[in-house]
Order: C-alpha cells, then sequence, then structure tokens
C-alpha cells in the first residue's frame, strides 16, 4: 500500500497531474495505517479500502472506472480478477506484477496431454516455475484478445524479489478485434486447463 502512496505522491506532486486513486486491499489494519497517512500527507485524492477486488462493486463510492489499473503481488487469481476487472472496466493502462500462481500448478498432475511437458512436471520446483510462467503467458494472450498490447517485463531484478515479472498492458487505439489465439488454445489444450480470467472475461 506504500506503493500506493508513492504513485500517488508521483503523479499529483511530481508530475501535476491530478488523479483520484483508490488503493484495494484485504488487511484492515494495512487500510487504516495508508488511509492515516494520506491524511496526514494532505492527499485528498487518495483513497483506501478494505476488501476483495474479486468483489470490488458498481456500489463502491471510488469504482469509477479507472484510467489505470495497477496489482501489485495479488495472490494466485486475485491477479486475474483484477485484470478482468480492469478490461471490463476498459482501462486504458494495466500495470500488473502476479505473484504465487498456484491455480495451474495444482491443476495439472505429472502429465499433461501433451507429452512433451512430462519432463518439466516431473520435478517439483521447475513445474512451480513453468505453470507460474505459463500463468502469466496465458494472461498476456487473453489481453491481447481484449483489445490490448501486452509486453512482459522484468521490473525489479531478482535479487529483491523472485516474483519480478511485469504484465504491461496498453489499449490499443483502433476496435480490438476479439478472435481466439490459436497459440493460446494450443497451450491450453496441451496442459489440460485455462486459467481464471479466461472465465471472467468469457462471462462478461
Amino acid at each position: 500500500m506504500h506503493f500506493v502512496i508513492e504513485r500517488g505522491h508521483y503523479l499529483t506532486h511530481i508530475k501535476g497531474i491530478k488523479a483520484t486513486i483508490t488503493g484495494l486491499d484485504l488487511k484492515e489494519d494495512v487500510i487504516m495505517h495508508c488511509s492515516d497517512l494520506a491524511k496526514k500527507c494532505g492527499y485528498t485524492g487518495l483513497h483506501f479500502s478494505t476488501g476483495d477486488i474479486a468483489s470490488y462493486s458498481k456500489e463502491n463510492p471510488n469504482a469509477k472506472n479507472p484510467d489505470m489499473v495497477i496489482t501489485l503481488h495479488a495472490c494466485d487469481t486475485a491477479t486475474d480478477y483484477a485484470l478482468a476487472y480492469a478490461v471490463q472496466k476498459k482501462a486504458t493502462i494495466i500495470l500488473s506484477v502476479p505473484c504465487c500462481q498456484h491455480e495451474l500448478h495444482a491443476a495439472i498432475a505429472k502429465k499433461v496431454p501433451e507429452s512433451s511437458f512430462n519432463s518439466i512436471l516431473k520435478y517439483g520446483i521447475i513445474k512451480e516455475r513453468f505453470t507460474s510462467l505459463a500463468t502469466d503467458v496465458m494472461r498476456a494472450e487473453l489481453l491481447e484478445q481484449a483489445g490490448y498490447s501486452v509486453q512482459l517485463l522484468e521490473f525489479i531484478t531478482a535479487s529483491h524479489t523472485p516474483k519480478n515479472i511485469l504484465i504491461r498492458a496498453v489499449k490499443r487505439a483502433e476496435n480490438p478485434i476479439k478472435t481466439e489465439s490459436v497459440d493460446y488454445n494450443s497451450l491450453c489444450k496441451a496442459l489440460g486447463k485455462k486459467i481464471t480470467l479466461d472465465r471472467l472475461l468469457h462471462e462478461s
């Protein structure tokens, strides 16, 4: 949450942009601390709410259509819900650093439909890293289908945290063509699993 305060300071005080920023976290003590800190610093456009991104609703007074959605280490499928929220609200920019991508790891056993992956899945630590990377590739492909230009970048060195992949997505100016990706479908078929973001985007 200090990350949100830093971004608020950068946008409003350094860049001079009038911005309304909402920080969301499950931990009430963190929200209270950050709310107090924002008040002390005089950041009137900075708000914090306790809750789950999956249930963050239109009834929330701060749940307006965002220009930018940023997630930092939203655990497991919380990243999927945040990305789906950003797409459904037509956010122009999405910056997401995923964490603990357990869904795909838990869903596949030691063997998958495409036997070429069996050796990779044989070793626990390799399987964990492989499924984490595969999850973020799937997310990138789905965002591309939803009309975004997507890059996967290293946002900080691995010496600070191994969870250092940034999904950067910028909404394309032209009308998106929501065609199914052959590569994405092939990967899902090979692993025998689709991810939560796929379901959320197809429900919308």
